[in-house]
């Protein structure tokens, strides 16, 4: 990704607007879905191609391109370039985290070289010294980072209660007043599965864009999603994956069905 003149969170929030739409595409290609590789990355790029008038951004999930191989990654690069030319904000969903060098070799790598997305998310657990590589880069590419905070899997409770999950949103939130008013380059990563809690998550990050999944397979719904976003309908994106890409096997009319139904249902809130 080379530096953008407008800021990930602003494009994000002009293409909500203007398209009506508060809901990320996930495209996690499964090999095992397909009779072949040239399948798999037609399917792929179709659903993107269908599906981007529905949709705010895109994310893909790095995992089910690194298992490709070096084909793969080249399909993720194909999937970015393809995105960018449809005016698509990438999030890569890599949840990348690490020491010094390495974590800047990763911001490097993801928020800056050839198959760079505009956005990452980022693991925090190692310390929140490891951020500023990821924040630096976002920051100097026009780029954005998703912190996680509290994740949709039921797991995630073994590290992330006891005050773990809000002392990292404490930390987004710091990063956010650093860069003034509006929304910020340093967004979170909040489970749609935590509909009770999104309250208490969107006023403790109240700069911050929210990146909302498991909306479909993972069991989230909607309609209870409402206190995720700001006053004005911004502010947070919904992802679903499984649920669009593969919402009846490989057949793109019903992906593109699927997204324009959880448009819908996310516009009504």
């Amino acid at each position: 990704m080379t530096s953008h003149p407008i800021p990930f969170s602003q494009r994000l929030t002009q293409r909500s607007l203007s398209l009506n739409t508060r809901l990320c595409l996930g495209l996690d290609p499964r090999l095992d879905a397909y009779h072949s590789r040239d399948e798999l990355r037609a399917h792929t790029l179709g659903v993107l191609e269908a599906c981007a008038p529905y949709v705010a951004c895109v994310k893909p999930q790095l995992a089910f391109y690194e298992a490709l191989g070096l084909w793969g990654m080249a399909l993720l690069e194909d999937l970015c370039a393809a995105a960018r030319a449809l005016d698509l904000p990438v999030i890569l969903d890599g949840k990348r985290g690490d020491i010094g060098s390495t974590a800047a070799a990763y911001a490097q790598g993801w928020l800056a070289g050839t198959h760079a997305g505009d956005a990452l998310t980022v693991n925090p657990f190692l310390g929140f010294e490891t951020l500023t590589p990821f924040v630096d880069a976002a920051r100097q590419h026009g780029g954005a980072l998703f912190v996680l905070v509290k994740t949709s899997n039921p797991g995630q409770a073994d590290l992330q209660g006891a005050g773990v999950s809000e002392k990292v949103a404490a930390e987004v939130s710091r990063l956010g007043q650093q860069e003034g008013e509006g929304l910020s380059s340093v967004g979170a990563v909040i489970g749609a599965t935590h509909p009770k809690e999104l309250a208490q998550w969107r006023a403790a990050m109240p700069q911050a864009v929210l990146l909302l999944p498991g909306l479909g397979a993972q069991g989230a719904r909607a309609s209870d999603l409402a206190a995720a976003f700001l006053p004005d309908g911004t502010g947070a994106v919904v992802n679903a994956s499984r649920g669009i890409q593969y919402a009846s096997g490989l057949d793109v009319a019903a992906a593109v069905q699927a997204a324009q139904d959880f448009r819908a249902e996310l516009s009504r809130l």
